[in-house]
Protein backbone atom coordinates (compact mmCIF):
# COMPACT_ATOMS: atom_id res chain seq x y z
CA UNK A 1 0.00 0.00 0.00
CA UNK A 2 1.40 3.36 -0.91
CA UNK A 3 1.12 6.52 1.12
CA UNK A 4 0.13 9.82 -0.36
CA UNK A 5 0.43 13.10 1.54
CA UNK A 6 -2.54 15.28 0.84
CA UNK A 7 -2.64 18.92 1.97
CA UNK A 8 -5.53 19.50 4.37
CA UNK A 9 -5.98 23.05 3.16
CA UNK A 10 -4.39 26.46 3.54
CA UNK A 11 -2.17 26.38 6.60
CA UNK A 12 -3.49 22.99 7.69
CA UNK A 13 -1.39 19.91 8.26
CA UNK A 14 -1.14 17.30 5.56
CA UNK A 15 -2.98 14.05 6.10
CA UNK A 16 -1.91 10.61 5.00
CA UNK A 17 -4.06 8.90 2.40
CA UNK A 18 -3.25 5.20 2.59
CA UNK A 19 -4.85 4.34 -0.71
CA UNK A 20 -3.29 3.31 -3.94
CA UNK A 21 -4.34 6.48 -5.72
CA UNK A 22 -1.95 6.50 -8.64
CA UNK A 23 -2.51 8.77 -11.61
CA UNK A 24 -4.02 5.94 -13.67
CA UNK A 25 -6.66 5.27 -11.00
CA UNK A 26 -7.46 8.95 -10.51
CA UNK A 27 -7.84 9.35 -14.28
CA UNK A 28 -10.31 6.44 -14.24
CA UNK A 29 -12.22 8.13 -11.42
CA UNK A 30 -12.35 11.39 -13.36
CA UNK A 31 -13.54 9.56 -16.49
CA UNK A 32 -16.36 7.87 -14.56
CA UNK A 33 -17.31 11.01 -12.64
CA UNK A 34 -17.32 13.10 -15.84
CA UNK A 35 -20.35 11.10 -17.03
CA UNK A 36 -22.23 13.01 -14.31
CA UNK A 37 -20.67 16.46 -14.87
CA UNK A 38 -23.27 19.15 -14.29
CA UNK A 39 -25.64 16.67 -12.63
CA UNK A 40 -25.06 16.92 -8.86
CA UNK A 41 -28.39 15.17 -8.29
CA UNK A 42 -26.67 11.99 -9.58
CA UNK A 43 -24.04 12.04 -6.83
CA UNK A 44 -25.12 8.67 -5.38
CA UNK A 45 -24.93 6.97 -8.78
CA UNK A 46 -21.57 8.61 -9.49
CA UNK A 47 -20.19 7.33 -6.18
CA UNK A 48 -21.57 3.87 -6.89
CA UNK A 49 -19.84 3.80 -10.28
CA UNK A 50 -16.56 5.12 -8.86
CA UNK A 51 -16.65 2.59 -6.02
CA UNK A 52 -16.95 -0.22 -8.57
CA UNK A 53 -13.38 0.57 -9.69
CA UNK A 54 -11.77 -0.51 -6.39
CA UNK A 55 -14.70 -1.62 -4.18
CA UNK A 56 -14.23 1.40 -1.91
CA UNK A 57 -13.97 5.18 -2.14
CA UNK A 58 -10.50 6.52 -1.32
CA UNK A 59 -10.33 10.11 -0.07
CA UNK A 60 -8.68 11.31 -3.28
CA UNK A 61 -11.47 9.73 -5.36
CA UNK A 62 -14.04 11.67 -3.32
CA UNK A 63 -12.14 14.88 -4.06
CA UNK A 64 -12.15 14.14 -7.79
CA UNK A 65 -15.90 13.43 -7.70
CA UNK A 66 -16.54 16.67 -5.80
CA UNK A 67 -14.49 18.72 -8.25
CA UNK A 68 -15.97 17.04 -11.33
CA UNK A 69 -19.61 17.31 -10.20
CA UNK A 70 -19.02 20.77 -8.68
CA UNK A 71 -20.34 19.58 -5.32
CA UNK A 72 -18.76 20.56 -1.98
CA UNK A 73 -16.33 17.93 -0.68
CA UNK A 74 -18.22 17.90 2.61
CA UNK A 75 -21.42 16.83 0.83
CA UNK A 76 -19.63 14.09 -1.13
CA UNK A 77 -18.00 12.81 2.06
CA UNK A 78 -21.33 12.99 3.90
CA UNK A 79 -23.10 10.89 1.28
CA UNK A 80 -20.21 8.41 1.04
CA UNK A 81 -20.21 7.85 4.80
CA UNK A 82 -24.00 7.91 5.33
CA UNK A 83 -25.02 5.02 3.10
CA UNK A 84 -23.90 1.53 4.13
CA UNK A 85 -23.45 0.55 0.48
CA UNK A 86 -20.40 2.80 0.34
CA UNK A 87 -17.08 2.28 2.06
CA UNK A 88 -14.21 4.70 2.50
CA UNK A 89 -11.97 1.88 3.72
CA UNK A 90 -10.45 -0.82 1.51
CA UNK A 91 -12.63 -3.91 1.30
CA UNK A 92 -12.35 -7.37 -0.11
CA UNK A 93 -13.47 -8.34 -3.58
CA UNK A 94 -16.59 -9.98 -2.11
CA UNK A 95 -18.70 -8.36 0.60
CA UNK A 96 -20.41 -10.75 3.00
CA UNK A 97 -23.31 -9.21 4.91
CA UNK A 98 -24.65 -11.12 7.88
CA UNK A 99 -28.22 -10.41 8.92
CA UNK A 100 -28.66 -9.42 12.56
CA UNK A 101 -32.43 -9.01 12.53
CA UNK A 102 -34.57 -10.58 15.25
CA UNK A 103 -35.74 -13.48 13.06
CA UNK A 104 -32.17 -14.32 12.03
CA UNK A 105 -30.97 -13.99 15.61
CA UNK A 106 -33.67 -16.36 16.89
CA UNK A 107 -32.93 -18.80 14.03
CA UNK A 108 -29.23 -19.06 14.94
CA UNK A 109 -27.38 -16.12 13.37
CA UNK A 110 -24.88 -16.06 16.26
CA UNK A 111 -23.60 -19.53 15.33
CA UNK A 112 -23.37 -18.51 11.67
CA UNK A 113 -21.43 -15.37 12.61
CA UNK A 114 -18.99 -17.27 14.83
CA UNK A 115 -18.44 -19.99 12.23
CA UNK A 116 -18.00 -17.55 9.36
CA UNK A 117 -15.50 -15.38 11.22
CA UNK A 118 -13.59 -18.48 12.30
CA UNK A 119 -13.59 -19.92 8.77
CA UNK A 120 -12.23 -16.65 7.33
CA UNK A 121 -9.92 -15.82 10.23
CA UNK A 122 -11.20 -12.26 10.62
CA UNK A 123 -13.12 -10.15 13.09
CA UNK A 124 -16.44 -8.51 12.28
CA UNK A 125 -15.82 -5.68 9.82
CA UNK A 126 -12.51 -7.21 8.80
CA UNK A 127 -11.05 -8.19 5.47
CA UNK A 128 -9.23 -11.43 4.80
CA UNK A 129 -5.48 -11.18 4.27
CA UNK A 130 -5.89 -12.18 0.61
CA UNK A 131 -8.34 -9.26 0.15
CA UNK A 132 -10.99 -11.67 -1.08
CA UNK A 133 -13.70 -11.20 1.60
CA UNK A 134 -14.91 -8.44 3.90
CA UNK A 135 -17.49 -9.35 6.54
CA UNK A 136 -20.10 -6.79 7.60
CA UNK A 137 -23.34 -6.87 9.54
CA UNK A 138 -26.69 -5.75 8.24
CA UNK A 139 -29.68 -4.80 10.36
CA UNK A 140 -31.92 -6.72 7.94
CA UNK A 141 -31.48 -8.33 4.54
CA UNK A 142 -35.24 -8.49 3.98
CA UNK A 143 -35.35 -12.28 3.69
CA UNK A 144 -36.77 -13.20 7.10
CA UNK A 145 -38.55 -16.23 5.67
CA UNK A 146 -35.20 -17.98 5.13
CA UNK A 147 -33.47 -17.00 8.39
CA UNK A 148 -30.64 -17.18 9.25
CA UNK A 149 -29.23 -15.60 6.12
CA UNK A 150 -26.13 -14.01 4.66
CA UNK A 151 -25.62 -12.13 1.43
CA UNK A 152 -22.43 -12.33 -0.59
CA UNK A 153 -22.32 -9.46 -3.04
CA UNK A 154 -25.92 -9.61 -4.36
CA UNK A 155 -26.62 -13.31 -3.71
CA UNK A 156 -28.63 -14.35 -0.64
CA UNK A 157 -28.02 -17.65 1.14
CA UNK A 158 -30.75 -18.63 3.58
CA UNK A 159 -31.80 -21.42 5.92
CA UNK A 160 -28.12 -21.68 6.80
CA UNK A 161 -26.30 -23.88 9.19
CA UNK A 162 -22.61 -23.57 10.01
CA UNK A 163 -21.78 -26.64 7.92
CA UNK A 164 -22.97 -24.85 4.75
CA UNK A 165 -20.38 -22.08 4.97
CA UNK A 166 -17.22 -23.80 3.64
CA UNK A 167 -18.98 -24.87 0.44
CA UNK A 168 -20.55 -21.45 -0.08
CA UNK A 169 -17.19 -19.69 0.39
CA UNK A 170 -15.47 -22.14 -1.96
CA UNK A 171 -17.64 -20.82 -4.81
CA UNK A 172 -16.03 -17.40 -4.42
CA UNK A 173 -12.42 -18.49 -4.04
Amino acid sequence: MSEMRVPAGPGGPSVVCECECDDVFLNEVEKVASMYRGRPEDLVQALHDVQSLRNYLPREALRVVARTLDVPESRVHGVATFYSMFSTRPRGRHIIRICESAPCHVAGAAEIIDSLLDELGVEMGGTTSDKLFTVETSSCLGVCGVAPAIMIDDVVYGNLCAEDLPEILRRYR
